[in-house]
């Protein structure tokens, strides 16, 4: 990446300096904490019903590999964590060590494939869950569904809910989640519902800081069961479910 490259208003971008060229790049991702969701319990006594992903996965955050990116890159890390886990259960990459695409990459992409105009290249416009789709199958090839889910409880409780429960059952693959009020980008990792309602289990890129052990992303709450009623009510809500089903070993 061009260290020159400019965005909005002739600002250089903080694509990490010297550690944005890919070698340095990997070698940091690679030290990124692994499955960072394990060993947390269910948030419920008596659960119903709880399905989770299965298969390891890079925990990517804001930061990570030395590209600053708070306030707009949290889709670009969810991508990323969600490219992870394909990297490593899916065949034939798998075995091929194909490591997520950088930030730069992601928008090259979208410029690429007509989605974004040029201008979109080293700019800090965020991407949501259609971009991340794209992203997707452009780099390895895997289609994703989109679901849209209105705002209110009952969407979000039954809709939501059991569009994941299927989700995970099938392509047991993690999800991504984005809405219009609640624009955060989300992992979703898995569902639980019982008789006190469902909970979702986020692996949130909004961490920025130093290398956490996953321990330490759950007790601060990056890594949680949040309660489907904690969302946003008025905001409704993007899932982008990568169909692995055919793919995951």
């Amino acid at each position: 990446m061009d260290k020159k490259c400019m965005g909005a208003e002739s600002e250089v971008i903080d694509w990490g300096e010297s550690g944005a060229e890919e070698g340095k790049i990997r070698k940091r991702t690679e030290s990124l904490s692994k499955s960072v969701h394990t060993g947390l319990p269910y948030p419920l006594k008596h659960p119903v019903k709880c399905s989770l992903i299965k298969g390891d996965y890079l925990y990517f955050h804001y930061g990570c590999d030395g590209q600053d990116d708070r306030g707009w890159g949290c889709g670009y890390r969810t991508v990323q964590t969600m490219a992870s886990w394909i990297c490593n259960n899916c065949v034939p990459l798998k075995d091929k060590h194909t490591p997520p695409p950088s930030l730069p990459d992601i928008q090259k992409a979208l410029v690429t494939m007509g989605d974004k105009p040029g201008s979109f290249s080293c700019s800090r416009e965020w991407i949501g869950t259609f971009e991340a789709s794209l992203v997707l199958d452009y780099f390895y090839d895997v289609p994703c569904k989109l679901v849209h889910v209105r705002g209110g409880g009952a969407e979000l409780e039954h809709v939501a809910v059991e569009e994941l429960h299927q989700h995970f059952e099938k392509h047991v693959s993690p999800v991504m989640m984005g809405g219009d009020r609640d624009t955060s980008s989300k992992g979703i990792f898995g569902v639980c519902t019982g008789g006190e309602g469902s909970y979702l289990l986020v692996v949130d890129p909004h961490y920025y800081g130093c290398q956490l052990k996953k321990m330490e992303l759950q007790r601060r709450g990056w890594v949680a069961w949040k309660r489907v009623s904690s969302l946003d009510q008025c905001s409704f809500y993007n899932l982008c479910m990568p169909q692995t089903a055919n793919r995951a070993t």
